[in-house]
């Protein structure tokens, strides 16, 4: 399991020397999580960051009629994880589980409040991907309310271009909102002009 992964991924943002990054690494531990199991699911208290290694995940809420509704996936280089439970020490919403056997670092919401006093530049990393991640959300809220499904669907494959010819039809549906029938349909349909 490469640790480097998450060493470029923070070198994107802040740079750490080694010791900064011995002293960082040394606060995650390795998770794997087979195919189908969970990561976490609605109702547990999340307390703990993940960084995805190897592997996919998703999130995603099933709603009062038994429809899942996919919030994101996370595959290698990704942060996954319940904020709202995170932040606020309330049971989930959410549910996380592996789409394939999954390697992962995790770090509990504790040791990251110790890593934020310990390195600065972290907790500055964190504000960093908070905040795009807050922008990328309202972006896909925004589309969700206005786009057509062609448009949410074409928005998925810029997200997640790594993913779109292995994950099921059926998750890439969930996520933007349709049936997998009509995403079937409207991918084997010829595209407007």
């Amino acid at each position: 399991m490469s640790q480097q992964l998450l060493i470029d991924n923070i070198q994107r943002y802040v740079q750490l020397d080694p010791n900064e990054q011995e002293l960082l690494l040394s606060y995650f531990k390795p998770k794997k999580i087979k195919k189908k199991h969970f990561l976490f699911q609605e109702g547990e208290v999340h307390k703990n960051g993940c960084f995805v290694l190897s592997g996919c995940l998703r999130c995603y809420s099933i709603d009062k009629n038994g429809f899942e509704h996919v919030l994101q996936f996370g595959p290698a280089g990704w942060w996954v994880g319940d904020m709202h439970s995170a932040l606020n020490g309330t049971p989930g919403i959410l549910n996380a589980d592996a789409i394939y056997d999954s390697e992962m670092l995790i770090i509990a919401r504790a040791d990251q409040e110790k890593v934020y006093n310990e390195l600065p530049k972290v907790e500055r990393y964190f504000r960093i991907i908070s905040e795009r991640s807050l922008a990328a959300f309202q972006q896909r809220m925004i589309g969700n309310l206005s786009n057509t499904a062609l448009e949410r669907y074409d928005s998925f494959c810029a997200l997640y271009p790594s993913l779109i010819e292995i994950l099921p039809q059926k998750q890439i549906a969930s996520y933007i909102g349709v049936t997998p029938e009509f995403l079937s349909k409207m991918l084997s349909s010829p595209r407007p002009k």
